[in-house]
């Protein structure tokens, strides 16, 4: 009895020994690449002169470093048509600035970047965007028919193509929330959209109630950004049963001097409507 008692107790030292060895494991990781973070959007019923494009660089995914940001960059953007450049002046930390943009609606933009040398570029068009005609409140056309949506209401223009980027975010929320919409199946008919909120105890996420306020930007977007922003939405969600495997996404930011060192990031230039809804 005491020789297999011996032997069990062997055993469990054995087992509980290897639970504590330590198991390395090789993450891939991708080479550090000029992130460009330059969205030129021209608000209706403002000027739309100042813009500011940020630029930084990648790191690895467990990297702690947040002090990413390029110095020293060269940054313009320029006219296609007459040749009037806007030149972003360096802050130092990150941000290029500029007070003397001129937007003109469907008007075709060429970003330049200079970094370490390269020369980056990115050509994009100011899309128009339509008003918001409404914004109500309802239960009726969510997922759930006892929780509360926002609801925005526009006119699509007939006889076009259009490519729309919806951004909500609740007041109090860290991150805003982004929908992508074309109008294949709805050209020249009345929009309605709809954004509501379930409640996620592992987000931390509650429902809409009376008082909540909820900021709605709709902008009128390239037909080539809808594509890029649309997987990027799609990647953002996570992966699911009937998801695609994510994969690295690239802009539209293309290296001169080096098309395999591409940069992260996209160059776009739109236009947006903004408005604000509190639930009654």
């Amino acid at each position: 009895m005491k020789a297999y008692l011996t032997i069990i107790i062997a055993l469990f030292a054995i087992v509980f020994t290897s639970c504590e060895d330590v198991i390395d494991v090789d993450v891939q990781t991708a080479p550090t690449r000029l992130t460009i973070e330059a969205s030129l959007d021209w608000e209706k019923g403002t000027a739309g002169n100042n813009q500011t494009i940020k630029l930084s660089t990648s790191t690895p995914f467990f990297d702690t470093n947040s002090d990413t940001g390029v110095t020293g960059a060269s940054v313009k953007v320029t006219n296609d048509t007459n040749g009037a450049e806007f030149i972003f002046a360096d802050q130092n930390n990150g941000e290029y600035t500029t007070t003397d943009f001129v937007p003109i609606l469907n008007q075709s933009y060429t970003l330049e970047v200079v970094y370490n040398g390269e020369n980056y570029t990115a050509t994009e068009t100011l899309m128009p965007v339509v008003d918001i005609k409404e914004v109500t409140q309802s239960t009726e056309n969510g997922f759930d028919d006892e929780i509360l949506e926002v609801n925005i209401f526009f006119d699509d223009p007939a006889d076009e193509d259009n490519f729309y980027l919806f951004r909500f975010k609740e007041e109090g929320d860290l991150l805003a929330e982004f929908e992508d919409f074309d109008d294949e199946f709805t050209n020249g008919r009345e929009i309605s959209w709809y954004y509501e909120k379930e409640e996620d105890e592992d987000t931390n996420t509650e429902e809409f109630t009376s008082g909540d306020v909820v900021d709605i930007d709709l902008y009128g977007i390239s037909e080539a950004y809808y594509n890029y922003i649309t997987i990027l939405i799609e990647q953002s969600e996570g992966v699911g049963l009937f998801s695609a495997t994510p994969v690295a996404l690239k802009g539209n930011c293309i290296n001169l001097d080096n098309r395999e060192n591409y940069a992260n990031g996209y160059f776009r230039v739109t236009q947006v409507v903004r408005t604000r809804y509190t639930f009654e």
